[in-house]
């Protein structure tokens, strides 16, 4: 190992307590305030996360963003029809431009499709099948939009143990909406 010739650096005064860099001492509460700059950095970023995954997903929505469905007063029905129970009693022309949807309002998937085939294998037009929009539906419900579809409405509803059935505006694609709740019991399999 080299050596050098003592300079004036070497010697080192006894008042000075330093050693190393020359740094001054943290301040105190200097670790707290790098914590509350991660919360807040993660909090923004979770919030980011959350708004781009609503956007890009559409079945996942905001629990403060989503919007309260405000049900339109819908008129209770008086029963005024008599449920049609056998579809080849009706006017095959009407029977043919019959519409009818089945919504799984429950999260058990495939029931949809199970009441659909019920309802085909009773004689009724194929319904076209779907998830609802909200899936804790309790109630097992037939709703129809023209006045004069209430007696065919009935008899799906007896065929599929329906709870009601209403006059609504609100399924605009079908002439007769069957939204299954929690309480639909699926046929036994024969």
């Amino acid at each position: 190992m080299a050596s050098f010739p003592r300079d004036r650096f070497d010697d080192i005064p006894s008042d000075v307590d330093r050693v190393g860099a020359h740094r001054s001492p943290r301040k105190r509460g200097r670790g707290w305030i790098a914590f509350a700059w991660s919360v807040v950095a993660t909090a923004v970023l979770v919030v980011v996360g959350l708004f781009a995954l609503s956007f890009f997903d559409s079945r996942f929505q905001l629990p403060f963003a989503q919007e309260s469905a405000t049900p339109s007063e819908t008129p209770t029905v008086i029963e005024t029809a008599e449920p049609v129970t056998d579809p080849s009693t009706l006017d095959p022309a009407y029977l043919a431009a019959l519409t009818l949807s089945v919504l799984n309002g429950t999260p058990t998937q495939g029931l949809s499709n199970t009441a659909g085939d019920q309802i085909a294998a009773a004689g009724w037009p194929n319904p076209s099948r779907a998830a609802a929009s909200n899936t804790s539906e309790p109630l097992t419900i037939v709703y129809y939009s023209n006045p004069d579809d209430e007696g065919v409405a009935r008899g799906i509803a007896q065929l599929v143990g329906a709870t009601d059935v209403q006059l609504s505006d609100a399924f605009p694609t079908a002439a007769i909406t069957v939204v299954l709740g929690a309480d639909y019991v699926p046929p036994a399999a024969g």
